[in-house]
């Protein structure tokens, strides 16, 4: 969950660094650092806290004559705490070398003793260091650079981007990747390495884009990429479609409040190529989602993390609807550790905004070793879980730079609309023509939706960002966007939030209930009888003191006058109620977190790509 980029070129290095950095500083922000040449030495700079900390003190270094090759790192903290000294870039004893690594040395701890004994001084707290130095042993063993990058690697354990740059050869970039992204950026007469598509894009659209066990080694006229075997693989460069404006703030004052007002623009895009308006049908063939590919399936298995794990809860109700299979839905982190009956019949469905989760992917792994058919949904070409997936359908969010996911999100559902309907099709040789003309109108109908409720939104906000803790209630397939608004919440305002269906409430969260304690409600006429039940347990909080927020169809104008706030939703189809709904709440949490003065885009201790587990 840490960014690195790194240069080579005739560019002035710094500036190249610090741009990436900033555009990386999503992936985490407990410290940054720079190496880069200077008079034949390594220098390093390196500090505490925010790329900006780090431009004050490369601003203070008057004298610096720096130059390529370089690299820069912004770390989000796993071994050691946040100081100076643990942050990135590492030195071997002799600083001929150093290095920037993103993941988890899992046995770092076994090869530091076994370093130490044979001389080694180590400085820090991190397990990236035991990298410089394991690397500079089997250099003093008499191995070339090459040679003992090599060896160093096949002996790490755990999740890895590494890139490395020395004074034995000071031409090149050496790159590594096992279980970590990292994207090779080319140009003319220079190259580029980074965690993630942002950071490049200044500087270049043509990439190449490593898998699990590569290294590739930058120069300013090539790039050369070997398997850890030390094998030359032939690598395809492909070009990205995203413009540098897509990763700006477009005149926002947060990335998120900006991705908040794009998913309008966002769910078309993700229903530009599925919908067949002729035919009036959703149509994945052409990405490989063919009728062959689900023949026999007997048990379809949806999994996750956070936010995307809400997107699969509601992605079981509507799947649920259309397919006589079971479908189970699992958190990615406790799936590979309980015995899920994975086999030839069974369908992985992997959903993660980045494709580098590696709960998400280590579950995957296991799917696939059971022979299970994969599919994946993603929002970024090129990652892990797509490389790895049978089968991928792209949500076409663009870049959500903001760690706490809206659009993401709100594409993940409507992939799951329209996976329903394709499934319908299959299975049943008909598809829901009514639905498909309402999700036409589902971009505009957001905007309205938006642009109509986030006035009043401010003015509740404004009521209650004060409250310390927060309830959430939905059933159905709302009770997961009761989970995900509760999440925005704390995520991104440190308020305590939990989300819970409506009808277990009384079976313990109504003794917090009080009349500083917030419950936001959510219900609509299409959820059918469970809408009335809903409705009644506001009467229940009502009766007790609890203020009430409450979100639901116009026709229940009788609440105005028992609840604090009531906020309309337009009638529409049930399986729209998921992205009606959230996307109110996710403007909730912005004006209540941005009235408390936190960090928005970027919220303590929380990374966006969680590529550790």
């Amino acid at each position: 969950m840490c960014g690195i980029v790194g240069y080579i070129g005739n560019r002035p290095v710094l500036a190249v660094l610090l741009e990436g950095l900033r555009r990386l500083e999503y992936r985490g922000y407990d410290s940054a650092g720079v190496v880069f040449f200077q008079k034949g030495d390594l220098k390093v700079l390196k500090t505490k806290g925010r790329v900006y900390d780090l431009e004050e003190n490369i601003y203070r270094e008057v004298a610096l004559e720096p130059y390529a090759p370089g690299l820069g790192h912004t770390r989000w903290a796993t071994h050691g705490e946040p100081n100076d000294i643990n942050a990135h870039p590492h030195f071997d004893c002799d600083a001929t070398l150093a290095i920037v690594h993103n993941g988890i040395i899992e046995n770092f701890y076994e090869l530091k003793k076994e370093l130490i004994k044979r001389g080694h001084r180590f400085v820090s707290d991190t397990d990236t260091e035991v990298i410089a130095h394991l690397i500079e042993d089997y250099v003093k063993k008499g191995l070339n650079l090459f040679q003992a990058f090599l060896s160093a690697l096949n002996r790490l354990k755990g999740a890895f981007a590494i890139a490395m740059i020395s004074t034995i050869d000071p031409q090149t970039i050496y790159v590594a990747r096992y279980q970590s992204p990292a994207v090779i950026g080319l140009g003319g007469g220079e190259n580029f390495v980074a965690s993630d598509i942002p950071a490049l894009l200044p500087f270049t659209k043509k990439v190449i884009f490593l898998d699990d066990g590569e290294i590739a080694l930058l120069r300013k006229e090539e790039v050369i990429v070997y398997d850890f075997q030390g094998r030359e693989i032939p690598k395809v460069p492909q070009l990205i479609t995203w413009d540098l404006a897509s990763a700006e703030k477009g005149g926002f004052s947060h990335f998120m409040l900006k991705e908040i007002y794009e998913q309008p623009i966002a769910l078309q895009q993700t229903l530009l190529g599925r919908l067949d308006f002729e035919k009036e049908r959703v149509d994945f063939s052409r990405e490989g989602l063919a009728k062959e590919f689900l023949d026999g399936i007997k048990r379809i298995y949806l999994v996750a993390c956070g936010t995307s794990y809400h997107a699969c809860l509601v992605g079981k109700y509507l799947l649920e609807r259309v397919v006589d299979i079971p479908i189970e839905v699992d958190l990615a982190s406790e799936f590979r550790y309980r015995n899920p009956h994975l086999n030839e019949n069974s369908l992985f469905i992997a959903l993660s905004q980045s494709g580098e989760t590696a709960d998400t992917l280590a579950s995957l792994r296991l799917a696939k070793e059971k022979g299970t058919r994969v599919l994946s949904i993603c929002n970024v070409l090129g990652s892990t879980i797509t490389r790895e997936s049978d089968v991928v359908l792209y949500t076409q969010a663009g870049p959500e730079i903001s760690v706490a996911s809206t659009k993401a999100f709100t594409t993940q559902v409507l992939m799951f609309i329209l996976l329903s309907l394709y499934l319908q099709g299959i299975y049943y040789g008909y598809q829901d023509k009514e639905m498909i003309k309402i999700l036409t109108k589902l971009p505009s109908l957001l905007k309205e939706v938006i642009e109509k409720l986030h006035p009043r939104i401010k003015e509740c906000a404004k009521a209650w960002y004060g409250a310390n803790n927060f309830l959430y209630l939905g059933r159905n397939i709302l009770y997961p966007i009761a989970l995900e608004g509760a999440l925005k919440l704390k995520e991104i305002s440190y308020i305590h939030a939990e989300g819970y269906a409506a009808g277990e409430m009384k079976h313990g969260p109504i003794a917090l209930i009080d009349e500083n304690f917030p419950s936001v409600v959510l219900s609509a006429k299409e959820l059918g009888i469970v809408h009335e039940k809903t409705l009644s347990n506001t009467e229940e909080i009502r009766a007790r003191g609890g203020p009430i927020i409450l979100f639901t169809t116009e026709e229940e104008r009788q609440y105005e006058d028992k609840v604090n706030y009531i906020f309309y939703i337009p009638e529409t189809n049930y399986a729209l109620l998921p992205i009606l709904y959230v996307v109110p709440l996710q403007l909730l949490a912005f004006e209540i977190a941005l009235l408390k003065g936190c960090d928005i885009d970027k919220p303590r201790n929380l990374a966006k790509s969680v590529t550790v587990e």
